[in-house]
């Protein structure tokens, strides 16, 4: 819990924070320096250059609907018509664009309104059942062609020396994972300066760690009689898919759940899965049958249904502090864009109200997308 004197510097900066932003951007390009006092230290904003980049570096300058075209525009679909990659479904998408799973369908239906995308049902390698594939038209692929394009062509600081992106990439590599190198200033980095949405081994963001929770939990109820049945696998399978999750990340938690003593009542895991996939305050289609598996699988009669979905519905999607953070952020990100001062209140805010980088990362993507 936070101290009174903690609670007061929150406060202050978002005070602070609030009457900065109310000035407007034409007013902070001029020579403007005023300061702000909180309980224990001086804040001073001041002029700053525009970014248009944000702390995800290179990649944050492009929307998720162009990261989206992009990834696309590389994994065309095969010219048969039942087959497909994992990476033309939502959760290859979302580990491709690095957005969490939940908040691609909003990306997609807007690529889908411009005429940029076309969908079908085909058969994946990772289920059994048809999954909603992704594929760009012809207007889609000029777009992605064009947008592609003017990246290839930017001039970049590359081991000291200038260069173009295009000259640089490898044949065959993917552009968005080679972008992931750049920060915001356009400097290659020799490992990603972007952590990925879904990992094997690194720390999980905001939405990733309730889905590992869920998963964690499914395991150890399918693990309960010392054994997993192929329908028990399946329905994993199915939800790891929908998480994004990634596949040594899922055997690690079976492996975790296998020396449980105890399991969670089935309630308790159903509840969970309804709080994943209310997420984003509302259900896609692709939940509500993965919903309807899980109820089946776990015996949740339609009353018990009812009852555990209202609940969801009327939890808080974050905790306090998250929703006081997610706020200041939101504020940051009107005109859209974040200034170095912004960028600093906002790490002072972050350790107040012990916000992890993850979670800002997560709720940053989130504001983006919306």
């Amino acid at each position: 819990m936070e101290s009174f004197g903690q609670m007061l510097e929150t406060l202050s900066i978002w005070a602070c924070f609030s009457t900065y932003r109310h000035l407007g951007p034409w007013l902070r390009e001029v020579a403007i320096e005023f300061d702000c006092v909180g309980t224990e230290k001086v804040i001073t904003l001041g002029v700053l250059a525009m970014t248009k980049g944000m702390v995800s570096g290179y990649l944050g300058s492009l929307t998720t609907e162009e990261r989206t075209l992009l990834h696309l525009v590389e994994e065309p679909l095969p010219k048969n018509k039942w087959e497909a990659q994992d990476a033309v479904t939502q959760a290859g998408i979302s580990a491709a664009v690095y957005v969490q799973r939940k908040h691609v369908p909003r990306t997609l239906k807007r690529l889908e309104k411009n005429n940029y995308i076309d969908t079908s049902l085909r058969h994946v390698p990772s289920s059994k059942q048809r999954r909603r594939v992704y594929e760009l038209t012809r207007d889609g692929r000029e777009a992605a062609s064009l947008l592609r394009k003017r990246i290839t062509d930017t001039t970049i600081e590359y081991e000291g020396a200038p260069n173009t992106i295009g000259a640089l990439l490898s044949s065959g590599n993917s552009l968005l994972q080679f972008l992931a190198h750049f920060d915001e200033n356009l400097i290659y980095h020799s490992t990603p300066v972007v952590t990925p949405v879904s990992s094997a081994d690194g720390s999980a963001s905001l939405d990733a760690q309730a889905g590992e929770n869920l998963v964690r939990q499914m395991f150890a109820t399918a693990w309960k009689d010392g054994k997993i049945t192929k329908d028990e696998q399946q329905l994993l399978s199915d939800v790891v898919s929908f998480l994004g999750m990634h596949p040594d990340r899922a055997r690690r938690l079976s492996e975790e759940a296998m020396g449980v003593p105890t399991t969670p009542p089935p309630e308790e895991v159903y509840l969970d899965m309804l709080r994943q996939a209310l997420m984003d305050g509302e259900l896609a289609e692709d939940e509500m049958v993965l919903i309807k598996t899980f109820q089946s699988a776990f015996k949740i009669d339609e009353e018990t249904h009812a009852r555990l979905l209202q609940v969801a519905k009327s939890e808080p999607a974050l905790p306090p502090h998250l929703e006081t953070y997610k706020a200041t952020l939101s504020t940051a990100m009107e005109d859209g864009i974040i200034t170095k001062d912004e960028d600093s209140m906002l790490r002072t805010l972050r350790t107040s109200l012990n916000v992890s980088e993850s979670e800002h990362a997560t709720l940053l993507a989130n504001l983006m997308d919306q």
